[in-house]
């Protein structure tokens, strides 16, 4: 009988052993963010408006037509005076770039920003045990990711990834290795380290498309120090929930909307075309039919299917001319999201994703701010906007993050990260937050050089040793 009851007993303990290593490898599988940081360089690089235009001035192969192009662009770009540039501007060597500005450009930035997060979280190089780097317009060998295992002497075992031509939303997809790596390995630390060399970029040809991207990014880079120690979640600030990634490759128009080649004369840049806006509205909505099921709560995606049925149902059985008008049934991603952490690719980005999700301008702020103090940094854009709303002490326990990231490729790539314990850190923003929001975000470029617009193609001329500014 004890013989039977123990056969009888072996199943049931079997079963409750699967369940119990299931939840422990679950909870071991979990990607904390235990601290991050921005990196914001030296004044010496902050580029104004009296610098840019002089930068401008330096391309001889614009003419009056390309000024009047450039002017309407930052004026309607949300960038403000305080953005920064790499120090090849500054020596006006744009032009002729070496391997080592780009470099050097990077060196300055992994130096002051990964050295500051490690002593700040008390952790030793030699701990990282993975290290993900992503710059999509510098390849160097060894690998910049070499690079950092080299200055900091880490471990021969760490596990590095080096990701290059990702784009702007380079971020999300290195926090996707990381949070893979961690469904394998326990207990492990990573460095995520996010950034983009302008140095090497500069364009200086004339053509509209890709002398689009010299006014719109800026200098900039992020350190995050992941784990899945479940140990230390007291000391974490953010646990990752989902992340969904979409990539729209396959279709040609998406691949070749924003994409780095040489112009008509042999000169490398990186081409915004027309058909940009569209492809990422596509990848967006894309996204979002993955991601809304995984964050939203339930009675949300029923209201939503509700009043998406009675639209429907309207429009076929009525007549067009008696139609009242379109019943609203955008999600109210509010119901699942308490803050929204928006790409910076400019105004119109960000306008965009505030109509298509019915955002306040309250939800818009930290995306507007970043913009303006820092332009687009690229993939690193992300964490200056969640570095705005810590530095505004908006992020309390529990509460929710959207980030929201765009790419070349074409990707839309988005995560949703919950708040571990309140936060009010002020990070890259802590000197100047209280001047934020400012009472107005427009730039002075109209001002100093709209007088561009009244001069004539046909006899303007810009003399020798005179300043673009009057």
């Amino acid at each position: 009988m004890d013989l039977l009851s123990f056969l009888l007993l072996l199943p049931i303990l079997h079963l409750f052993f699967t369940i119990w290593k299931w939840v422990n490898d679950k909870r071991d599988q979990e990607c904390y963010i235990l601290d991050y940081q921005c990196y914001k360089p030296t004044d010496d690089r902050m580029c104004g408006t009296q610098f840019c235009g002089e930068v401008i001035k330096r391309n001889k192969n614009l003419g009056l037509n390309e000024y009047k192009f450039l002017l309407k662009a930052i004026v309607s770009s949300g960038i403000g005076e305080q953005t920064y540039a790499p120090r090849i501007m500054f020596s006006g060597r744009e032009e002729s770039p070496t391997l080592a500005d780009g470099i050097s450009e990077m060196d300055e930035f992994f130096y002051d920003s990964i050295g500051k997060l490690l002593s700040r979280a008390g952790i030793s190089p030699q701990e990282i045990d993975l290290l993900v780097v992503n710059v999509s317009m510098l390849s160097t060998v060894p690998s910049l990711s070499s690079r950092i295992i080299n200055h900091y002497k880490m471990r021969q075992d760490i596990k590095a990834f080096n990701l290059t031509g990702m784009g702007c939303s380079a971020s999300l997809i290195s926090l996707d290795i990381v949070r893979n790596v961690f469904k394998s390995y326990k207990n492990k630390y990573a460095l995520l380290v996010t950034s983009e060399s302008l140095s090497p970029n500069w364009y200086a040809g004339n053509d509209r498309s890709m002398i689009l991207a010299n006014c719109l990014f800026r200098s900039g880079g992020c350190a995050i120090l992941l784990t899945n120690n479940k140990s230390l979640k007291h000391r974490a600030m953010f646990k990752l929930k989902c992340l969904v990634r979409t990539h729209h490759g396959a279709r040609d128009e998406s691949y070749d909307c924003c994409i780095q080649r040489e112009d008509e004369k042999g000169r490398m840049g990186f081409h915004l075309g027309k058909s940009l806006p569209k492809a990422a509205i596509r990848s967006f909505v894309d996204n979002l039919r993955v991601i809304s099921p995984k964050i939203l709560p339930v009675r949300e995606l029923l209201r939503f299917m509700v009043v998406s049925l009675v639209k429907k149902w309207n429009r076929h059985g009525s007549p067009k001319e008696t139609t009242q008008g379109p019943i609203k049934s955008v999600v109210n991603f509010r119901t699942g999201v308490d803050h929204f952490c928006i790409h910076t690719g400019g105004k119109a980005v960000i306008d965009g994703i505030g109509i298509n999700l019915d955002l306040t301008e309250y939800d818009l702020e930290p995306a507007r701010m970043t913009l303006h103090r820092f332009g687009n940094t690229s993939a690193n854009s992300l964490w200056y906007v969640l570095a705005y709303m810590e530095a505004k002490k908006r992020l309390n326990k529990g509460d929710r993050v959207l980030m929201i990231s765009f790419g070349a490729g074409f990707k839309c790539n988005s995560c949703l990260w919950e708040v571990v314990r309140d936060l009010g850190d002020g990070n890259v923003w802590k000197d100047e937050i209280d001047r934020y929001p400012p009472k107005s975000l427009a730039n002075p470029y109209m001002e100093k050089y709209g007088w561009i617009q009244n001069e004539d193609p046909s006899t303007f001329k810009i003399p020798e040793g005179l300043s673009l500014e009057r």
